[in-house]
Formats: structure tokens, sequence, C-alpha cells
């Protein structure tokens, strides 16, 4: 994120948050200090935040930084494509080669992943993650805290539930109820989730 941040032109990067492990903040990483999440508050008046975690845990951690005042604010890279009339949330994070199409609405902490194709009025959830290569088509809705796999797609019209699992290179011909994995051609549900 350091480096689209810096690529972007607009921001540049202070430091690094860290908030799983406080052994990480003895050493610098990419020449920039590691602050400790509970001493991060004191970044909030001069910085802003993006969140580049890329597990379930993202949500939490947006969570006690905003607790200590830190704002979030999207990221996209200089070569990706958003169209106009697309919109994103606080957090986005758009990678390298994306583009997110016509009216498509992307909403907080939502992570799109190099060369992902975000279709025309597509709507991803809060802290959805889409992986890089991943095909989500026009009309589709993807819920809260889902994961779309390396590769996948999605076709048009179809509904990704809340925290479900798209597994790499499935795809998506019909709905996908909340809080399951599918994989395959076409994808099926291999597994609930907890």
């Amino acid at each position: 994120m350091a480096d689209i941040a810096s690529q972007a032109g607009y921001f540049e990067p202070v430091a690094f948050i860290e908030g799983v492990d406080p052994e990480r903040c003895r050493e610098p990483l990419r020449g920039l200090p590691v602050v400790w999440i509970e001493e991060a508050g004191r970044l909030a008046d001069d910085c802003h935040a993006v969140c580049a975690v890329g597990t379930p845990k993202r949500d939490a951690f947006v969570r006690q930084a905003l607790a200590y005042g830190l704002q979030f604010v999207s990221l996209v890279h200089p070569s990706a494509s958003i169209f106009s009339t697309a919109s994103l949330d606080a957090g986005t994070i758009v990678n390298a080669g994306a583009v997110v199409a016509a009216h498509a609405q992307l909403a907080q902490h939502v992570i799109i992943n190099r060369g992902c194709l975000i279709g025309h009025h597509a709507s991803i959830g809060d802290f959805a993650t889409i992986s890089p290569g991943a095909n989500i088509a026009g009309r589709t809705r993807i819920g809260d805290r889902s994961y779309v796999g390396m590769g996948a797609i999605v076709l048009d019209g179809v509904a990704i539930g809340s925290g479900a699992v798209v597994g790499a290179g499935a795809v998506v011909t019909r709905d996908v109820p909340e809080r399951v994995q599918v994989v395959g051609i076409p994808a099926r549900v291999v597994k609930e989730l907890s």
C-alpha cells in the first residue's frame, strides 16, 4: 500500500501501524517507523489511514484505529480506471490495473486487487475483498465481509451473501447464500462457514 500511496502522488507514507504483535514495532519497515495501534492516535491530527489487512480481522483493526481517532481515506493506484459515476467509500483500496465501471458502488474498506474488473451497477459491501484478476459482472451484489478468490468470475446479476467465500477460479452462475464457501465451474457450496 505504501507503493500505491507514493505512486498515486497525493499521499506520502509516514508510518505503518501494527495491531497484532508489538514486537514488530521495534524495527522500521521500508525506512518508516512501525507504530503500535494504541499509540497511533498521535498521528490522527496530521495523517490519514489506509488498512490493507487482507484477513477477516480487517474490520476489528479498523474499529480500533477509529477509536484512537484515525480517519480513513480511499487509495487508488494511478493505473486503475474508475468511472466518474462509480463511488468509493472511505478506506477502499483499488489496486493497479483494476477497472471499476459506471455506477458501481464500493462500500467502506473494500479491497480491489490488481487486474480486477468490477462491472456496471455492481454493489460491493463493507470489508469485502476481491482477489487479483477476479471479474465481477454488472448488476452484482457482493455482501459485507465476502471474499472473492483469484481469477473468480461472478456472472451478471448474481448476489454473493455476506461472509461468503468464492474459491479461486470459480465461476458463480447463481446466488450464493451467506457464510458459505463455493468452488468450481459452475460454483457449488462445499462448506458452511461459522
